[in-house]
């Protein structure tokens, strides 16, 4: 243990060294009577003092918070894939930020900080609500944060587009960044931590008897409710002060702790100890790291895109190293079935249809009311393709989503939450940086090798899992992540694109052209086409790869066919319109509600809910803050968001798990 700490120890110090020596021309003997004293006088010693300098002393005491949250965390919890990114309290944070930056502008920091506590804390309790105390060693906490983060993360993107105005220089929090001009955000921040020292001092103590479970340490007289809600309560305020100092740092909080547990870390105090000194050096690293690539490339690398590129690949370690029988939730596709697919429901559906699009034509808000009009020509002129791309879109959505959930035989598989559409994001994100094209020109070729890409990368990961649903969803978690740090570093940019970055990002039907609409139209008509004709297949492959191969199915060159086929669905979408998030998740659970057992019926039934899905999605952004609109995809993440906590809420209460 001495050996490990010194280790860790000496590694802190040569790389601070190197990292004050980096990009910088002053003797080492200059610099330390700077740091003794000595007034500046040149740029340089200008840059080192009050730039270099506190840019290191906060990387530092950052991550040892950080890396003390993400162990205290996981212990009290029991569970190691824990932290403020996967409990969703950043994205409360977050969300918070925005609200009280964009309506009181002027707030002291340290209001500031108590808003984003209350923004953790209300994000964490409809989390601990969702997946209940009992379930919080397991991957409900886990799904829980994850449906959290993304239903937040869609009103603070609605938010953002509303009031783009005033939250331009706040996307650099978003990104999180450790840059510095003064001194003075250490010294505000500094105090805030010194709870910290009173957890190191206190906390190993009941953590060590919390390990023998709640019982037990009752029984030898700790008060195990009011402690608990100290130490999570302790937990967000610390993560609060942070994010207000320097935004979004995500992952660290997640992997010192168990880095600390891989190199020996065992008891509670030594766990508790040593992730707060693999903390600091981990995030020391990554801010190393980003600081050597914005001189590379002549950009800003915040430091939170840094830290989640290098985060990402260890969460996927541990995902791969560590899932548990009883997290790979292989829940059938029929457990869920009750009722049947009547000809009743079938003419409801059709009914709600037709409903939908006189809705979306002709039903709209002028500021005043609401009316009912036959539009006029110009109006027919714009809103037809967006009525014909949300459609497209929802039936290429919903197609992929019910064939990637009976391939792999895993009810919560949807494109958007397995990373399939981040990889198309990624991939236009990417293509427009290097080759400074608008997002809304490029070649859907290049989705479509992003989402193959990224879909390969799932496949062969979790093959060896057989697609076991806590393995899949920790993976998609982690290589979203990693683009969501991508497309965070492009806002935090600043450039002129940025706005149109984020119309493009919140799925917005606004501006699309007929030609584009009904080229998508089309493509999303053959895309259910080779759906239904792989029906056969889909529905032997979903028994089990060996009845398949019995039956004289190709089951591997099937196989590659059908996941090609949700590539270029989600593709096609994500180049026409953006990444749409849970319609591939919500309209085939829906549609096996309505008792759509066999595939070709879940197939129709799931691509005309997407599709009037999203078409109401779009018209009542369009209508519901006349003039200004919500992106459909943007409000199709809301409303899925929701109803997926709704579903996780309703399993919960059919386990009774209350506790």
């Amino acid at each position: 243990m001495i050996l490990r700490y010194s280790v860790t120890s000496i590694a802190i110090l040569l790389f601070s060294t190197f990292y004050l020596l980096y990009d910088n021309t002053l003797s080492s003997a200059l610099q330390w009577q700077l740091i003794s004293g000595k007034t500046p006088e040149l740029f340089t010693e200008f840059i080192f003092l009050f730039a270099t300098l506190p840019r290191l002393a906060m990387a530092l005491m950052v991550g040892a918070v950080l890396g003390l949250v993400g162990s205290l965390l996981q212990q009290i919890t029991r569970n190691p894939l824990l932290s403020p990114l996967t409990l969703g309290t950043s994205a409360g944070a977050w969300l918070a930020l925005i609200i009280i930056s964009i309506a009181v502008p002027s707030l002291a920091p340290d209001l500031k900080a108590i808003v984003v506590m209350i923004g953790s804390m209300l994000a964490m309790g409809l989390v601990l609500l969702i997946a209940g105390f009992r379930e919080l060693a397991g991957l409900r906490v886990i799904l829980a944060g994850m449906a959290v983060n993304i239903l937040l993360g869609a009103i603070t993107s609605a938010i953002i587009i509303l009031r783009d105005q005033y939250a331009k220089n706040l996307f650099i929090w978003g990104a999180g960044d450790l840059a510095q001009n003064d001194w003075q955000w250490m010294i505000w921040l500094a105090p805030k931590l010194i709870i910290a020292v009173v957890i190191l001092a206190i906390a190993p103590r009941v953590l060590q008897l919390l390990r023998l479970g709640q019982s037990g340490a009752r029984s030898l007289g700790l008060a195990t409710t009011p402690v608990l809600i100290v130490l999570f309560a302790a937990a967000l305020w610390l993560m609060s002060a942070t994010i207000t100092a320097v935004g979004i740092i995500s992952f660290i909080g997640l992997i010192a702790p168990n880095i600390a547990r891989l190199l020996g870390a065992n008891n509670a105090r030594d766990q508790l100890y040593y992730s707060t000194l693999l903390g600091a050096l981990l995030l020391l690293l990554a801010d190393f790291v980003a600081r050597i690539a914005s001189n590379l490339t002549i950009d800003i690398i915040p430091s939170g895109t840094a830290t989640a590129i290098i985060g990402a690949p260890m969460l996927i370690y541990l995902a791969m190293r560590g899932s548990r029988a009883e997290d790979q939730m292989q829940i059938s596709q029929n457990t869920v079935l009750r009722s049947q697919l009547t000809l009743s429901k079938w003419l409801g559906i059709i009914g709600i249809a037709v409903f939908a699009l006189i809705v979306a034509m002709f039903l709209n808000n002028d500021g005043v009311s609401w009316r009912w009009n036959i539009p006029s020509d110009f109006e027919i002129a714009t809103r037809t393709p967006r009525i014909l791309i949300a459609l497209a879109a929802g039936i290429c959505m919903a197609v992929a989503g019910t064939v990637l959930q009976r391939l792999i035989n895993n009810p919560l598989a949807s494109p958007d939450l397995l990373g399939v559409s981040a990889g198309a994001t990624a991939a236009i994100v990417i293509s427009s940086l290097l080759t400074g094209q608008s997002l809304f020109v490029l070649n859907p070729l290049i989705a479509l090798t992003g989402s193959a890409v990224m879909l390969a990368i799932l496949v062969l990961l979790t093959r060896a899992k057989q697609f076991s649903g806590g393995t899949v969803l920790l993976l998609g978690i982690s290589l979203t992540a990693m683009v969501e740090a991508l497309v965070q570093f492009v806002l935090a940019k600043g450039s002129q694109d940025v706005y149109n970055m984020l119309s493009w990002l919140a799925g917005s039907t606004y501006n699309t052209e007929l030609t584009q609409s009904l080229w998508l139209f089309a493509a999303s008509i053959l895309i259910m086409v080779l759906s239904l004709i792989s029906a056969r297949s889909l529905t032997l492959l979903n028994l089990s790869t060996d009845i398949a191969a019995a039956r004289g199915l190709k089951v591997s060159l099937t196989t590659n066919l059908l996941l090609a086929l949700v590539a270029l669905s989600c593709a096609l979408v994500t180049a026409s319109l953006g990444p749409i998030a849970f319609i591939g998740l919500l309209a085939p659970h829906m549609a096996q509600l309505m008792g759509a057992r066999k595939v070709k019926s879940q197939l129709l039934l799931s691509a005309a809910l997407g599709g009037v899905i999203l078409i109401l999605a779009d018209w009542l952004g369009r209508n519901i803050l006349f003039p200004s609109q919500v992106a459909a995809g943007t409000l199709a993440a809301a409303l899925g968001g929701g109803y997926f906590v709704i579903l996780l809420l309703k399993a919960k209460v059919s386990r009774h798990s209350f506790y």
